[in-house]
């Protein structure tokens, strides 16, 4: 039995909380927050669970990783480099792997979770682009978002390097050249990041106390910033019956979206501490401790750089004395200039559309089909594509002895596609998505084929058709206006019209 005058007390205590603090009225809206149930919209969700598994497991590693650089005699469990000088990074690294209980599991999921972390990020930002959920009011959103993708970059670079074995050892040497190609500055900041001539001792405390707290804490400020601009936003939605650019469909957040939510945290989590537990991934103890003199034979970078990669070994070595300086062309291009063009178009994108569109005057909140945006749907699969071959490219000598070709025949077949593919891309993707949107409406003016055949009374043969009842995300319910299909100058799609469909419910 409950006290009648316990719940007319606990109602005072809540009315008296809510009169100083409504916390109760602002829980109760937000807890009614709509969501969307599509699974595209939990890309982004993946990432946010990769990176607490990233930042558990980091913290465990730190108990037992020491960053340094100073020489020191191999005396772990590891019997083929017994009695070998190691520094004590590397040291430290194999002692994890080998000494701690469940130590290799540890890092082999640390490393699974930040490739999944920065995967997550790139697809969500290709599930933004393609649907257009980049424009007004979220262009900061957007910014933030491929922010957070050059931060991940960096955090998974400058982990990547702390073991201090000779694939990372070898990466570092590379980043040096990197630097070097810099006019005028480039040899002083090498110096500053490096502390002496490579590869110096500093260089490793440095990139560890980046990893471990420097750029962790600018992700999760920025994350924290995003969620909050996501919820102060709403969601974008796909166009459907009851779906408006002034409202949000989906379901509340609590319990149904927590729930689900909850539930593909655990399958994330679990999914990487089974990879962890059954793919193993960068055994440095195979490699060996760095040294300068030496290279690993087939080293690949982990995916997320391995454009930058293939972009170095695609260059011609173009170089070019000025003033007693030497511009080294081969590694400024596509090492520095490259990747600051794409990321400023990456950044200046939604921009320029709105601005071509005319979209920047009001607010979006409903999300395009790829199809009904055949010139932005051209452009992403463009870059795409060269990215994908960039990527290949990095592994031009892993794939030339894996097909038995020429090594310099398959860098010149990457060079010619790094130009001809891209835009062969563009205008096929764009002749595709206007050939399903021409076979879209046809399907809603003429119905769904029966595949019944009957004749007819002239002795002709006409295929029956009963009218279309089941329908996409975003798909339209009638057919569009004659007068200005999708696509047809800008790719903006022709407004929607409810039919009597939207009308019965």
């Amino acid at each position: 039995m409950v006290n009648p005058e316990h719940g007319v007390a606990g109602e005072r205590f809540a009315n008296a909380v809510d009169a100083r603090l409504p916390v109760h009225d602002g829980a109760g809206q937000l807890l009614r927050k709509s969501f969307p149930d599509h699974w595209s919209f939990l890309l982004g969700e993946i990432a946010l669970y990769s990176l607490i598994v990233l930042v558990l497991t980091g913290v465990w590693l730190t108990f037992f990783f020491k960053p340094e650089m100073q020489d020191v005699v191999y005396q772990g469990s590891y019997v083929p480099l017994l009695g070998q000088p190691v520094s004590g990074a590397f040291d430290s690294t194999l002692h994890i792997s080998f000494d701690v209980r469940g130590g290799l599991l540890m890092r082999q999921a640390h490393h699974w979770a930040a490739l999944v972390f920065v995967a997550a990020i790139g697809v969500h930002l290709l599930r933004i682009f393609f649907t257009g959920a980049f424009r007004r009011p979220r262009e900061m959103n957007w910014a933030i978002g491929v922010t957070l993708f050059v931060l991940a970059l960096a955090e998974g670079f400058a982990g990547y390097s702390l073991p201090d074995d000779l694939l990372s050892g070898t990466g570092l040497r590379i980043a040096q050249g990197i630097m070097l190609s810099i006019p005028v500055v480039g040899t002083y900041v090498g110096m500053f990041l490096f502390g002496s001539e490579f590869p110096g001792h500093d260089i490793v405390p440095r990139l560890y106390s980046l990893h471990i707290l420097l750029l962790p804490g600018a992700l999760i400020a920025l994350v924290t910033v995003h969620l909050i601009l996501v919820f102060h936003l709403k969601h974008t939605h796909w166009r459907g019956p009851g779906h408006k650019n002034s409202n949000a469909v989906g379901k509340p957040l609590y319990p149904q979206f927590t729930a689900s939510s909850l539930g593909l945290s655990l399958g994330v989590s679990g999914l990487l501490v089974a990879l962890a537990g059954v793919a193993q991934i960068n055994p440095v103890w195979k490699y060996g401790p760095y040294r300068p003199d030496q290279a690993s034979t087939g080293s690949q970078p982990d995916w997320y750089v391995g454009f930058l990669e293939g972009s170095l070994r695609l260059v011609p070595p173009w170089e070019t004395n000025l003033a007693g300086h030497t511009l080294m062309w081969n590694v400024l291009l596509p090492a520095v200039v490259l990747p600051a063009l794409l990321f400023l178009v990456l950044y200046a994108y939604p921009f320029v559309e709105q601005r071509l569109t005319g979209e920047w005057r009001q607010e979006q909140h409903l999300c395009d089909r790829p199809r009904e945006r055949p010139v932005r749907t051209g452009l992403g699969v463009a870059g795409i594509t060269f990215y994908g071959v960039l990527l290949l490219a990095g592994g031009n000598d892993v794939v030339a002895q894996t097909f038995r070709i020429s090594v310099n025949a398959l860098t010149w077949i990457f060079r010619i596609s790094l130009i001809v593919a891209p835009v062969l891309a563009f205008f096929l993707t764009r002749a595709l998505c206007h050939a399903l949107l021409h076979a879209e409406q046809e399907r809603l003016t003429e119905g769904e084929e029966t595949g019944d055949v009957r004749q007819t009374l002239a002795g002709g043969y006409v295929s029956g058709h009963r009218p279309v009842t089941s329908f996409r995300p975003g798909a339209p319910r009638r057919p569009v206006s004659p007068g200005r299909p999708p696509g047809s100058r800008t790719g903006t799609p022709a407004r929607q019209h409810p039919g009597p469909e939207h009308r019965s419910r």
